[in-house]
């Protein structure tokens, strides 16, 4: 049975899917990330997104593809190729500085 080395890191996109979370409006919370994707039939619960981000749990390419789609980025994007995605929420509202809400 052949060995593997023990890799300090075990995973190319934990970073990138830590980061995609904090730039979603509103954040996505790992349990809130962990149920996106237990819509579209992947299972990592909210401990193994944490052991993703911080390479600690290797990624499968089917649960790279479900991260990105539930994370709104490419597959490239969390593989560390491209732009950061943009900002994206349900519905952002611009406000003037008095507070008030724009059209």
């Amino acid at each position: 049975m052949k060995k593997t080395h023990r890799a300090k890191k075990k995973n190319l996109v934990g970073g990138r899917v830590r980061l995609a979370r904090y730039r979603l409006e509103p954040k996505v919370s790992q349990d809130d990330l962990s149920g996106r994707l237990a819509r579209q039939g992947v299972t990592i619960d909210r401990s193994g997104i944490s052991k993703i981000e911080s390479f600690e749990r290797y990624v499968m390419d089917y649960e790279a593809a479900a991260l990105a789609k539930a994370l709104r980025v490419s597959v490239a994007w969390l593989y560390g190729e491209g732009e950061p995605p943009r900002v994206s929420g349900a519905s952002k509202q611009k406000k003037s500085r008095g507070g008030k809400l724009l059209k």
